[in-house]
């Protein structure tokens, strides 16, 4: 059990930050996570980083 608040908070944002990694997208051209899902032309899902506009499926 951690010893003060702060540790304890600590602790819940080393959880959170584990959890982001695992479920945001990071671009693969500039590495942001400013990343939108879009529809593709052939109905397909496809990606853009809205930082560097880089795009892929």
């Amino acid at each position: 059990m951690p010893a003060s608040i702060l540790e304890e908070v600590d602790d819940l944002l080393d959880v959170a930050q584990t959890r982001r990694r695992a479920t945001l997208l990071d671009c693969p051209s500039c590495g942001s996570v400013h990343v939108a899902q879009v529809l593709g032309d052939n109905g397909g899902i496809s990606y853009v980083c809205t930082a560097c506009g880089h795009s892929w499926s």
